[in-house]
């Protein structure tokens, strides 16, 4: 089983781009139109109310600041108000949330295009993407062309671990706590990266933390952790022989009332790194070189190479296999018991871990090792 190396990170495009929009905030040169996209709302949600800060005054927003949901918006509409001059100020600013570009009829989408090929001067357009992603269709070809021609489009990341790490030390530190690399590391591998999600378990974590410095501890004690974090661990408990502690993990994931099948999507998931960390191991390659292949930080890569390790190669390939088919017969098999099902994949997945481990030690002791 062959698993080709995931495209490379895209490139610093994204940060380029942020950087020219913090100058341009700050210089008041704001483009006439952004398009806003990706994961970390925070970031987008903070740089539009930077733009807004700049550009409309509290004295005449009602007049300058127009905001928009992208379901009952038309193309005329939003024509009318960019032309409305800007009253007492320079700039006036529209906000659209979901407007779906690429999905308007015909004749909106037409309209829309002579629009955004003649914007008003004054005015600042921000589209931005929240519940519904954003996806270019380069088959439309003329509204394609003019938002790339005349909309700043900008997607807003995870920031890198350095950055976000520095990012949650600051905010300790408004509440005058203290928090090292260490348990920084392990409250994003806990909570996830993006910064919308960190702030209200960072909030929780100020608020009881008894001492100065937040540990590890504290996080176990107060944060939920994600199921990624969650799926490592049960894993891990495989790995380490502790079936009870990995039976108790599932449990409590089948408590929540996670479909089944999407558990073993994450699980399966989680199988596959193991083994390409198992794969990298064997033929010398570090925890770097898997971290770029899977697009993960740090943190998460040197957990992942460290469990992998206590794995034999065969072993890995048989629990990918067993996820493929348990996840083919809750497709296709009406009436099953998928939550049994799940049980029954661990306890398997444990037996043979018993029996690789076993001869393991056999081939050992037979050789003098």
């Amino acid at each position: 089983m062959a698993y080709a190396k995931k495209k490379a990170a895209k490139t610093d495009e994204s940060d380029i781009k942020l950087k020219k929009l913090k100058s341009d905030i700050a210089d008041g040169t704001c483009k006439r139109a952004y398009l806003f996209y990706g994961d970390e709302a925070y970031l987008r949600d903070y740089y539009t109310s930077e733009i807004k800060k700049a550009l409309i005054s509290d004295l005449f927003e009602a007049f300058n600041y127009h905001k928009f949901d992208g379901k009952d918006l038309t193309a005329e509409i939003l024509k009318e108000t960019a032309e409305a001059m800007p009253v007492m100020a320079d700039r006036s600013l529209i906000v659209i949330s979901d407007y779906d570009l690429f999905k308007l009829p015909g004749g909106q989408r037409d309209e829309l295009v002579l629009f955004l090929n003649d914007l008003p001067e004054w005015v600042c357009i921000i589209f931005i993407y929240d519940i519904i992603p954003y996806q270019a269709n380069k088959s439309v070809k003329k509204l394609y062309n003019a938002l790339n021609e005349n909309v700043e489009m900008i997607e807003f990341r995870a920031l890198g671990q350095n950055d976000l790490i520095k990012w949650i030390t600051g905010r300790f530190k408004n509440f005058n706590k203290k928090i090292s690399v260490a348990a920084a590391e392990y409250l994003i591998f806990t909570r996830g990266d993006l910064m919308t999600g960190l702030i209200p378990e960072i909030e929780k974590l100020a608020s009881y933390a008894p001492g100065e410095s937040i540990t590890e501890q504290d996080i176990d004690a107060v944060c939920e952790p994600i199921l990624s974090a969650e799926i490592f661990r049960l894993s891990d408990a495989v790995l380490k022989d502790d079936y009870d502690r990995a039976a108790g993990i599932l449990g409590d994931l089948l408590k929540t009332r996670t479909e089944p099948i999407l558990l073993l999507a994450a699980l399966g998931g989680q199988f596959r790194k193991i083994y390409t960390a198992r794969l990298a191991i064997d033929n010398g390659k570090n925890q770097d070189w898997l971290a770029e292949l899977w697009g993960m930080k740090s943190y998460p890569a040197k957990l992942l190479y460290a469990s992998a390790k206590r794995a034999d190669l065969t072993w890995c390939a048989e629990a990918v296999r067993e996820c493929e088919i348990l996840d083919s017969r809750m497709k296709s098999e009406g009436g099953l018991d998928a939550e049994g099902e799940l049980k029954l994949l661990l306890a398997r997945l444990g037996a043979s871990r018993k029996t690789a481990v076993k001869s393991a030690l056999s081939g050992k002791k037979r050789y003098g090792g």
